[in-house]
């Protein structure tokens, strides 16, 4: 359950690494954005890629691979393993990402807060940013008492379907949504018209309810409600799910017991931000 059907940003994709967007094309830098788009491709619980795994994900011709592996295995991002010959993210991988989470000032903030949260509504509380056509998470809370789902930090789930990338979707401008929805639009083909009325709905769940809502419609068993939050100035904008198994955290449970808090929390960390 970690990346789900959708939503894993792809070389292929308009609007990833892989495709200029806007300004002038010939700054683009082709093969530099290839590379990202290789180590932006392994997920949390993968154990290692080999090339073919990385050409598919990232429809790239599997010599095109093959090179760009060899170099950022060369460069410490990527590590091979001597018996199979895949790839696992090296430790220069680890010092970016571990570099990134530290200046998130908001991760400390919202913990106790996102904990308590999870303890009192036996969820699991999560907090994500946006990467292409996915929300990664970067901080995890779970009741003791309650199953939860098999997520974590680094876990990539898709944007267009969970309640935590609908979340992020209702509070970005239009003018930053648009273009989203155009590159959902091409990646989903003929399941666009279900994903865009799921989308459509938490828009108006975001103006109504505060909060937007995937009841099953990423994953048949799973329930969640999210707020989107702003992290400070200069940081991306965050969002925050609560929700587990669907068996257990019904929709009305969710929206009646969860919400309120969910709301009390996003505003809390507001208030924290811009104080």
């Amino acid at each position: 359950m970690d990346a789900g059907r959708k939503g894993s940003g792809r070389m292929a994709e308009p609007g990833s690494p892989g495709a200029a967007q806007g300004g002038d094309e010939r700054q683009f830098v082709t093969a530099l954005a290839r590379g990202l788009d290789v180590l932006a491709c392994f997920r949390s619980r993968d154990r290692a890629l080999g090339n073919q795994d990385i050409a598919r994900r990232c429809a790239l011709p599997k010599s095109t691979v093959s090179r760009l592996t060899y170099t950022l295995t060369r460069l410490g991002y990527l590590s091979q393993d001597e018996d199979s010959g895949r790839y696992r993210l090296g430790s220069a991988t680890l010092a970016l990402g571990s570099s990134v989470l530290a200046r998130m000032d908001m991760r400390q903030l919202a913990r106790p807060w996102m904990q308590q949260l999870a303890d009192a509504t036996g969820t699991m509380v999560s907090l994500g940013l946006r990467d292409r056509l996915s929300m990664i998470y970067v901080e995890n809370c779970r009741s003791p008492s309650a199953l939860t789902l098999s997520l974590d930090v680094g876990s990539r789930i898709p944007l267009g379907s969970t309640a935590m990338g609908r979340a992020w979707l209702a509070a970005a401008p239009e003018a930053e949504r648009a273009p989203l929805l155009e590159e959902l639009a091409a990646q989903e083909g003929e399941h666009w018209p279900q994903l865009r009325a799921g989308i459509e709905r938490s828009l108006r769940e975001q103006r109504e309810l505060g909060c937007a809502c995937s009841f099953g419609d990423w994953q048949p068993d799973v329930n969640a409600i999210a707020v989107a939050v702003e992290a400070g100035p200069g940081m991306p904008r965050m969002a925050i799910n609560c929700g587990g198994p669907a068996f257990q955290l019904t929709p009305a449970f969710l929206l009646e017991q969860a919400r309120p808090r969910l709301l009390g929390l996003a505003e809390r960390l507001r208030q924290s931000v811009h104080a």
